[in-house]
């Protein structure tokens, strides 16, 4: 005989961003229309521990929160439940504070809890699951970091506002000649960076997989400028590390959190402008990353999240992670996706790209072929863009239309 249905919790963890309203909406009614009662878990994980804090979740009160930004159930990426602290260093949860889970869930009569989340919520949920608890993820952070998945809701959002910065970034640097550096998040990976510096027209891009030097970053903005281009656009992940192997942090405070990181954009910008003697500005996007409403792209990639959660639930797959296996989704465990962060390949599709438009990445002065298993001789491009290949060298092409 079939159990019968009860209820399925939903809560989100960790650092807000755009898509995580759509998500419970989606969950919300994909459960409804399956026959469960649905409860919202307030303030992430910590609305599981006492004092318990919840709210009913209903069609009614999900109906209009498609578009809205942040969460209406409210998160936390502190206190109790830090598993994640300083650089990524890990810790097990409190026995005792699985045994107060354990014992609120059964109170609340939840059969499935859907939890929403990146690396460090995730890897909460699976060490509650691994306590027995009946947990599902939701792959959830603009970082993009999680493996198992093709794409985080989130991260589209996060891209499109970095590169809308970068086009009006443009337009000043160009006006006043000067060198605009752009800090954007991400952590240890450099996938927002990245997809910007894509997007948005980025001649410099510094991101944590791929060691650079301010001596390359120099010889990119010095060629551009004996071409003509008297302003540099450089997008900077606030994870990447300095040429000597440091991180800048914006505080050493790690007890119940992971180190704040920020201003590396700030310190490149003021090495630049000593060293070259020119103008330099330096924009620190923030959270501005996390807020305001998602894009059309997260707000599907969300839905379908939050209803193919629900369809886990159902089926009894406890311990999986959604998964966005174009065009299907699927789903993975969460042991699987919180392994080891999902990092940008130096030698990947993406990085390619960028070199192919001459996109600096700091490692180098020179030029490289972008394409290693092409015959492509570096002639080829003086030819085309009527340069010696010397001028190549140090400089590029990007400054030929």
């Amino acid at each position: 005989m079939q159990q019968q249905r009860r209820r399925i919790g939903i809560l989100t963890g960790g650092g807000d961003c755009p898509g995580l309203n759509a998500v419970i909406r989606a969950a919300t009614r994909s459960a409804i229309y399956l026959g469960y009662k649905v409860v919202g878990i307030r303030r992430g994980f910590e609305g599981l521990a006492d004092p318990v804090q919840t709210m009913p979740l209903t069609i009614a009160n999900t109906y209009n929160i498609l578009n809205q930004g942040g969460t209406i159930l409210g998160s936390t990426n502190k206190g109790r439940f830090s598993v994640k602290v300083g650089t990524n260093q890990l810790r097990e949860l409190d026995p005792a504070l699985v045994a107060m889970v354990r014992r609120n869930l059964e109170e609340l009569e939840i059969d499935g809890l859907i939890c929403i989340g990146g690396d460090g919520s995730l890897t909460i949920a699976w060490q509650l699951f691994r306590a027995g608890l009946p947990i599902v993820g939701v792959p959830k952070t603009i970082d993009n970091d999680l493996r198992g998945t093709a794409f985080t809701f989130g991260f589209d959002s996060a891209v499109a506002c970095a590169a809308n910065a970068l086009d009006r970034l443009h337009t000043t640097a160009a006006s006043h000649e000067r060198v605009m550096v752009l800090e954007v998040m991400g952590r240890h990976t450099g996938w927002i960076a990245l997809h910007a510096g894509l997007a948005g027209g980025g001649d410099v891009i510094l991101i944590p997989e791929i060691d650079w030097t301010f001596e390359n970053v120099c010889a990119k903005i010095l060629a551009r400028q004996r071409m003509g281009r008297r302003f540099t656009l450089i997008v900077v992940a606030e994870g990447a590390r300095l040429p000597d192997g440091g991180l800048v942090t914006a505080d050493a405070s790690s007890a119940d959190r992971q180190v704040r990181l920020g201003g590396i954009g700030q310190v490149v910008a003021e090495e630049v402008g000593r060293r070259l003697d020119v103008e330099t500005r330096c924009v620190v996007l923030g959270h501005l990353q996390r807020g305001g409403e998602p894009t059309y792209f997260d707000r599907c990639l969300s839905t379908q999240y939050g209803a193919h959660a629900v369809r886990l639930i159902e089926e009894q797959k406890f311990g999986q992670m959604v998964s966005y296996d174009p065009p299907d989704m699927t789903s993975v465990s969460i042991e699987a996706a919180i392994e080891r962060l999902h990092t940008v390949d130096p030698n990947g599709a993406g990085v390619q790209a960028a070199r192919a438009m001459a996109v600096s990445f700091g490692d180098t002065p020179d030029y490289q072929n972008p394409f290693p298993n092409s015959q492509i001789k570096q002639e080829t491009y003086a030819e085309q863009f009527n340069v010696s290949p010397s001028a190549i060298g140090v400089s590029h092409f990007d400054d030929y239309e």
